[in-house]
């Protein structure tokens, strides 16, 4: 927790001090220009870079992730302004770390020739992730520059889906021989230079290319180096194909602690491997996602997009809840005549509603992550139904008990409380009913259930909360 208050304050003073740099600068440069001199342009030019000086020199020290986080946080001019002062060398890798909302800002700035420059400095997996979003033609002229195995390679990535293993996986791994010692093995890894990043064991393999197993460096390093690979390597690893789903591969590397593992085609040929920095993006990258969805928004937003782009990417769900808020409304139409004959009844059909949609929204919560997790399935449904159920029930009971006993404080009218008590208890067992069937329903037809889960639910509760209590008012009281 400390660490990552570390963090924040960090990032927000590099932030300030990029801001200040930009500030100073446009000052100063205002000044320089109104001023009458001998040689201005001159003199101008010279206060420019070295005002820009100072900022690259900022830009330069910080990691790409860093510079990242701070293009996300500036308004458009400003970021294009600071853009122009990375490094070339380092635009590559910046692309990759920004959303891919601000990427779009910032690849619109790029002339074609710059693209195929920054994008020739990533590895092919990292290619990947930003070819979608490059130019056709700039990715064409890119295809065109790899070797054959390279651009296979790409090619072979860039036609799996997102939630694919094959989309994370990369190309960047260490391979040896089961014949072969580990003295062998270690004098190889010496004369390699480097390791790929997050490498914690060696892939082995045949001379086609199959893979029998792998060695942990920890057992590279333990055992006695006269040993050959295939007496001391593990042949029982985790593996994954190109075509498995990334999620179900994020659960494995919780699962097992993985760092590597490999993916393997049909013939058992190793094709590459995931790291467990690229499972920590993708379940990054859902979850945002899942927030996003949940809030009624189509995609990641830049903060700073036009205000067209943003009233697109937010509308669909508005126009959602304005139809279920129009329903709730005509049921509530229906009882015009008890609300003019009961008037307390319009101040408490929304505690009904309320408290509804919000059991529900628990009850589908828990839905969603039990699916995620893969702990519900059609074997144990009537037994969850049956217990969501039971505590809707119980729930309604007391809750409904304690605004019975309000209600008959306010009004002095006891029947209007056991009504409430009711119909409490009634719409919380809706609300448990919807909460599990409308994720199980989504998730049925392939959709995510995580997606809209919440907006119907509220829809259910607050349209059927009003005609439950509203019913239960006009058969009882009037």
């Amino acid at each position: 927790m400390a660490e990552n208050q570390e963090y924040k304050e960090s990032l927000s003073e590099n932030l300030q001090q990029v801001i200040t740099l930009l500030e100073k600068h446009k000052l100063v440069e205002e000044l320089v220009h109104k001023q009458a001199m001998a040689n201005h342009d001159l003199v101008e030019s010279l206060v420019h870079k070295q005002n820009l000086y100072e900022l690259q020199k900022k830009l330069d020290a910080l990691h790409p992730a860093d510079v990242a986080d701070i293009l996300e946080a500036l308004p458009l001019e400003q970021r294009l302004d600071v853009w122009e002062l990375v490094k070339a060398d380092r635009d590559g890798d910046i692309l990759l770390e920004v959303s891919d909302a601000v990427r779009q800002t910032l690849i619109a700035d790029m002339d074609s020739q710059e693209l195929l420059a920054a994008a020739e400095q990533l590895d092919t997996d990292e290619l990947a992730d930003l070819a979608p979003d490059l130019p056709k033609d700039v990715l064409q002229d890119l295809l065109d520059s790899l070797d054959s195995q390279n651009r296979a390679r790409l090619q072979s990535a860039l036609s799996y889906s997102d939630d694919a293993v094959g989309s994370i996986m990369d190309f960047d791994i260490v391979t040896i021989r089961e014949d072969i010692t580990l003295e062998v093995a270690l004098r190889y890894m010496r004369r390699l230079g480097s390791l790929p990043d997050h490498t914690d064991k060696l892939f082995v393999v045949d001379r086609d290319g199959i893979l029998r197993g792998v060695l942990p460096l920890k057992r590279l390093v333990v055992n006695d180096l006269d040993a050959n690979v295939a007496d001391v390597m593990a042949e029982d690893a985790v593996t994954f194909h190109p075509e498995d789903i990334a999620d179900d591969a994020a659960k494995a590397f919780e699962r097992y602690d993985l760092v590597t593992a490999p993916v393997i085609d049909n013939e058992n040929k190793l094709v590459g491997r995931v790291t467990v920095d690229a499972v920590m993006d993708y379940i990054r990258e859902e979850t945002e996602s899942d927030m996003l969805s949940m809030a009624g928004l189509r995609e990641e937003e830049d903060f700073f997009a036009s205000i067209w782009k943003s009233v697109q990417n937010r509308w669909a769900w508005l126009a959602l809840n304005l139809m279920t808020a129009i329903v709730a409304s005509r049921v509530i139409g229906l009882f015009e005549g008890s609300i003019e004959k009961i008037v307390a009844l319009a101040a408490l059909m929304p505690i009904v509603a309320g408290i509804g949609g919000n059991s529900g929204n628990q009850t589908t919560t828990m839905i969603v992550r039990g699916l995620a997790l893969g702990q519900v399935a059609s074997h144990n449904m009537k037994s969850l139904i049956t217990k969501e159920i039971g505590v809707a029930l119980l729930n309604g009971l007391i809750w409904g008990g304690v605004l019975a006993v309000i209600a008959y404080a306010l009004y002095g009218n006891y029947h209007l409380g056991l009504v409430m008590m009711a119909a409490m208890t009634l719409n919380l067992i809706l609300a448990a009913l919807m909460g599990v069937m409308i994720p199980l329903i989504m998730n049925k037809l392939g959709r995510d259930p995580a997606v809209g889960s919440s907006v119907l639910i509220t829809a259910v509760t607050d349209s059927g909360g009003f005609f439950i209590f509203l019913g239960l008012a006009t058969i009882f009281l009037i």
